[in-house]
């Protein structure tokens, strides 16, 4: 059977040649997709997240681990849509009107699809009525909006409002979040929910989308 904890440590690496053939290795072998997934790709992928809160490991060390696990997914994805794999949930992200800066959004997002969670990636300089017109269209359970000027924060607080007048406010959370953006702020503006750093972004998008 093919070895879990060496793909794991190989998607840790960043090395996606490896990652790529253990995970065939592991489908020839006749392992299901959605184990390769769990115990592979996905544990990898926590232990990335948790070193990097810890600043044990970082920027570049988390984009080439997410990319070893793409290349995985490559092989896992058409399985997993045969499987009828369950859904673990949906996130529309994208980096508010009047902001260009991605790469905080960027990094949530890899983190939240290391969660197994499916994000759609609006880019930057969304407007309030894309992201609830995207969040209606994909059935999503949570808009994350990400700002790194003070200037575009208050955006966010549109989005909460765009939200409320679609009558979403019990189906979809809004979390936000980036350099400027704190707790307090969240509270001012009404959304569900803040965090400062993209591992626990992942972490508490995947608890709001379990208790959905």
């Amino acid at each position: 059977m093919a070895d879990m904890k060496a793909l794991s440590e190989f998607l840790q690496k960043g090395k996606a040649k490896d990652v790529k053939e253990l995970v065939q290795q592991a489908v020839d072998a006749g392992m299901g997709a959605e184990e390769i997934l769990d115990q592979g790709l996905l544990a990898g992928m926590n232990i990335i997240g948790e070193k990097f809160k810890n600043n044990e490991v970082f920027v570049p060390e988390v984009l080439i681990a997410a990319r070893a696990m793409n290349a995985g997914m490559e092989i896992l994805k058409p399985l997993l849509a045969a499987g009828n794999m369950e859904n673990r949930g949906t996130v529309v992200i994208g980096t508010v009107k009047g902001d260009l800066h991605d790469i905080g959004k960027n990094l949530v997002g890899m983190m939240m699809k290391g969660k197994g969670l499916t994000v759609i990636d609006l880019g930057t300089d969304v407007p309030p009525a894309r992201f609830v017109e995207e969040a209606i269209a994909n059935k999503a359970d949570i808009i994350a909006c990400s700002a790194l000027l003070t200037t575009t924060m208050k955006e966010m607080g549109n989005v909460v409002k765009a939200v409320r007048e679609a009558n979403l406010q019990d189906k979809v959370k809004v979390m936000i979040g980036g350099a400027p953006v704190t707790e307090s702020f969240k509270n001012t503006v009404g959304a569900d929910s803040y965090t400062p750093d993209a591992a626990t972004a992942a972490e508490v998008a995947l608890e709001i989308c379990k208790s959905a």
